[in-house]
């Protein structure tokens, strides 16, 4: 096994030739745009709450005036360029739309929250409490928090990049109130029967003659116990309604979605679905075929309502949508909601958490999603990788199982849900992360996105109150300290960094902006590994190696991922790979890419090629020819 201690960084070798045949990228169903397609995206998520927060308190369950909080007006030109430059296409502004907090804004006719049904003091983003305005702890004038969003967009789109928000269809905040509603639109649940569990046009599940009972447990109190005048265990819902993650009790467990209340698609309780299903056939029909099939038809009124949000958060310009927990919405939704998008922006941005690889081609081809987390498979094997719990061998695997959809498979390795790259919980130190940031930014011509402070190290370590160490809180008001050096007091020059983390960034840098300028990562793929220990020359259980290959470019990738050996052996180009990249008889000169230092030579010989490399721990290199 590899030793869960140690550390390693990868070698890529890139070569092109001119004499080269044309190879086609692997069939893409009509959802991904040519204007998605041309080249490799690069999503930057920032959770927006902590993105320009300067404040460096961290007291848990501390208060604006005591910890801070980012606003709109952070993300700066300078700060949006910076982030450009980072080698980055798309911002994922999470936590935008008005979710519940407890915070007094009455003063601008917003209704108080209750602690008891609200996760953290600064609220989870994903109980929207008013899809038709935004957090107004995001606003330097939340009188005016819509227009600070709209300005936001713009200086988005001026500096370059492209705008994408959440969307969380299967549940919403247990109080919602939507106080700027546009002509017309009635919030959820304003017109639903709730004297019956279930009717076809209820936004919600009911449970009949029942009262909603706050979850209870010893080791939980609002705020850290802290007194609160709506802090008294109870929350007034008659009657109790189904809770976000399906629990149909009237009080549910302390670990389900207690603060959200789950929507209703037209799912009876028994799972049967009161709704028109898709003709045979169309997981190869386009978006057009699709929104032609629902034009006219009869559908819950709970599809109507969030296609309508969607729709009005693209006339606001915003360029695309996460959507949360997507494959707890039937597929059906996706279709018509996601081509009704479609026919308004084909080059929206349309990605979506699943977790279900059984499921991946419905969302795909019938839900029309443009990409999915690719998180149980490659997230969690490169992670079981680092931590000595796995094989390189079986990236292999994964691979050849999504060969029809990789293009669809956004890699990542931090985002707001899991544990911090960098964490001891994680690979322990940014260094480990290194080599699985190659493999995940180049193994396909999927999306890469990496988490706001990913690029500096940040570990995740404070605890923030509801949130604790290993992931930077969603819930909390808290400063993230790495980033924070970074931001150097909203400079956004990196003045406050160490030389490590100026380093880590440096290499972030350069392999996002060389990813996006890559024909090759936007060609074919074919793993070289299991040809290289079947040779026997010395080569390494813990390497891991694979070609990409375009017309105009070359790529032989090699990663070690021993943590504490030094590699030093030569790696072959079968012959069927040779001619598949259509190389020709000779040598090559190749010098690395990411740092313009070392040089080496690939060797065409009767057919097979061959380099010798030596991967160092710590050591990573981009060879071209």
């Amino acid at each position: 096994m590899l030793k869960k201690s140690a550390v390693a960084l990868s070698t890529i070798v890139l070569f092109s030739t001119l004499s080269c045949e044309q190879k086609n990228m692997k069939a893409q169903t009509d959802t991904v745009t040519d204007a998605n397609s041309e080249h490799k995206i690069v999503v930057y998520q920032v959770f927006t709450r902590l993105f320009g927060n300067k404040n460096t308190t961290n007291k848990p369950w501390g208060t604006i005036e005591e910890n801070g909080v980012g606003k709109f007006n952070d993300f700066t030109d300078k700060a949006l360029q910076e982030i450009k430059e980072l080698g980055v296409t798309h911002i994922w502004y999470t936590g935008v739309p008005h979710h519940a907090v407890v915070r007094d804004y009455t003063k601008y006719g917003i209704s108080n929250d209750d602690p008891d049904v609200v996760k953290g003091r600064a609220g989870s983003p994903y109980a929207v409490k008013d899809y038709y305005n935004v957090n107004p702890d995001l606003a330097v004038d939340p009188a005016k928090r819509l227009e600070e969003f709209e300005e936001l967009i713009e200086r988005t789109h001026k500096n370059g990049l492209k705008v994408v928000i959440d969307i969380v269809p299967n549940h919403i905040a247990r109080r919602y109130e939507g106080k700027t509603n546009p002509k017309g639109v009635k919030d959820f649940g304003a017109d639903d029967d709730k004297s019956v569990e279930y009717k076809r046009n209820n936004n919600f599940y009911y449970i009949p003659n029942s009262k909603f009972e706050v979850p209870t447990d010893a080791n939980y109190k609002p705020l850290g116990g802290e007194k609160h005048p709506l802090a008294d265990g109870k929350f007034e819902e008659i009657p109790a309604k189904w809770t976000g993650n399906g629990s149909r009790l009237a009080k549910p467990d302390i670990n389900d979605w207690y603060e959200t209340v789950k929507i209703n698609y037209g799912v009876k309780p028994d799972g049967t679905k009161d709704f028109p299903t898709l003709p045979e056939g169309y997981d190869k029909k386009d978006y057009k075929v699709h929104a032609a099939f629902w034009k006219g038809k009869d559908v819950p009124d709970s599809w109507k309502k969030f296609k309508d949000i969607t729709h009005y958060w693209l006339d606001k310009g915003v360029d695309g949508f996460r959507y949360d927990m997507a494959e707890m919405v039937p597929v059906e939704f996706w279709s018509y909601m996601n081509s009704s998008i479609k026919m308004k922006n084909p080059n929206a941005f349309l990605l979506a958490e699943v977790y279900n690889p059984g499921e991946y081609r419905n969302y795909i081809h019938l839900g029309k999603m443009d990409y999915l987390y690719d998180k149980v498979q490659m997230y969690d094997t490169l992670k079981n990788i680092v931590q000595g719990r796995g094989l390189p061998k079986h990236i292999s695997g994964i691979q050849e199982d999504l060969e029809d959809i990789e293009h669809h498979m956004l890699h990542f390795l931090d985002n707001h849900d899991e544990q911090r790259l960098s964490s001891p919980q994680f690979a322990g130190d940014p260094k480990k992360g290194m080599p699985l940031m190659v493999v995940s930014a180049t193994i396909s011509s999927s999306p890469t996105m990496i988490y706001f402070g990913q690029e500096v190290g940040e570990p995740g370590a404070i605890d923030a109150g509801f949130g604790k160490q290993s992931r930077t809180s969603i819930f909390d008001y808290v400063g993230v300290p790495h980033h924070q050096r970074w931001m150097n007091g909203g400079k956004f020059d990196g003045g406050q960094l160490s030389k490590e983390e100026k380093e880590l960034r440096d290499f972030y840098k350069r392999l996002l902006n060389f990813t996006l300028k890559s024909s090759a990562l936007m060609g074919d793929y074919e793993q070289i590994h299991d040809a290289n220990l079947e040779a026997g020359l010395g080569y390494d259980f813990g390497l891991y190696s694979f070609v990409r290959w375009s017309d105009k470019e070359k790529l032989i990738i090699v990663t070690n991922f021993n943590q504490n050996t030094t590699v030093k052996c030569p790696v072959i180009l079968p012959a069927g790979v040779v001619k598949k990249m259509n190389l020709k008889e000779g040598s090559y000169k190749m010098k690395d890419q990411l740092y313009l230092k070392n040089e080496t030579e690939l060797i065409i010989k009767n057919g097979v090629g061959k380099f010798s490399i030596e991967i160092k721990q710590g050591e990573s290199f981009i060879y071209k020819l």
